[in-house]
């Protein structure tokens, strides 16, 4: 075992949520279990098409063991300009087929959207270069309309969680990602009006909306915007190295392990090129999971107008040495999880 996860590999199956429900205390016991020893494999799904699972599965034989999903187009700002949300359904039918459920929400702004073509569209309203709305002002003002279009989007939300919520499917959480990097309009005024908001979100969520299901996963990238560790349940890092460069992200996982003492697990909660696992094994990187994001990452449509494995930035052999190796774990291999013991 490498130094630096002496000890910290160790993690106690128990949510946040003091009363979360029993599927998603079966997720966290399952998830402790194999922390360490083995990662899962994930992909996020196409917001407009989805063949990544049909591209995955023909070059490997082999499903990812998680799905990822977005509330993008639940976004209200997105709705009343025609976006059609899709990824609940989608959802629910991946986890009766056995996989597992992260869902991720690139929120569009409530409100002052600048929306210019090309780069600013009302469709990049998630975007700090395509919005005016001010997180720090809503913040700072809750009897503002700023403050009550924020309040109106979360219940929204709350809405199709709840849909996953009766149908018994636990959620890995992950809203206002990437938060310390600026370029989500969340994270475009600092560290406090963005803890501020997922403390809020957390209890409007948990405390008025009655939802148990959910695991939150915060994946801000930096200390400075960690909420506590009364609000996070597992921490993401979202990483894109260079094309085809297969590396373990070592010093991520290590910045990771230094954002709390607490022994949270840690998640490849976006990934480009696909981590190599046998320098995760042999550099102490064991990601949770990984989570490749769609498109270009992993296939590519063809001149026949057939999707294939698109080699820009992960080569089919290290696709295929991925789903196959004896570190990852993929859709087969899940025990079912609404029957896993819950420890505790």
């Amino acid at each position: 075992m490498k130094e630096h996860l002496q000890g910290r590999l160790a993690v106690e199956p128990k949510l946040i949520h003091p009363a979360a429900s029993d599927n998603a205390k079966r997720l966290m016991a399952y998830l402790c279990s194999i922390y360490g020893k083995r990662t899962l494999t994930g992909q996020q799904y196409g917001v407009v098409s989805t063949p990544e699972m049909d591209v995955i599965v023909r070059a490997t034989g082999k499903y990812p063991a998680v799905g990822g999903f977005d509330f993008m187009n639940d976004s209200p700002s997105r709705v009343e300009r025609g976006a059609v949300p899709t990824d609940t359904p989608l959802a629910i039918d991946w986890w009766r087929r056995g996989g597992i459920v992260t869902f991720c929400w690139h929120w569009n702004a409530p409100k002052d959207l600048i929306d210019e073509a090309p780069d600013n569209g009302w469709h990049r309203g998630f975007y700090t270069s395509a919005t005016t709305f001010d997180i720090a002002g809503a913040m700072n003002d809750e009897s503002s309309e700023d403050f009550a279009l924020l309040m109106r989007d979360i219940d929204a939300i709350a809405i199709q969680l709840k849909i996953l919520q009766s149908v018994g499917i636990p959620v890995l959480w992950r809203p206002l990602h990437e938060a310390s990097g600026g370029w989500f309009w969340w994270g475009a005024k600092g560290p406090q009006p963005c803890v501020k908001l997922w403390r809020i979100m957390y209890d409007r969520l948990t405390n008025l909306h009655g939802l148990n299901n959910l695991i939150w996963v915060w994946n801000g990238q930096h200390r400075d915007w960690y909420p506590g560790d009364e609000y996070v349940d597992i921490i993401g890092e979202d990483i894109y190295p260079p094309e085809r460069t297969y590396i373990s992200s070592l010093e991520r996982f290590r910045q990771a392990l230094g954002y709390t003492t607490a022994n949270k697990m840690i998640a490849l909660s976006e990934n480009g090129p696909l981590p190599d696992p046998d320098k995760m094994i042999g550099e102490g990187a064991p990601w949770l999971w990984n989570c490749t994001w769609y498109g270009g990452f992993v296939c590519v449509k063809g001149a026949n107008g057939e999707w294939d494995v698109g080699e820009q930035y992960t080569e089919r052999e290290m696709l295929i040495k991925y789903y196959g190796h004896p570190f990852t774990v993929t859709l087969d291999e899940l025990p079912d999880l609404t029957a896993y013991p819950i420890e505790g």
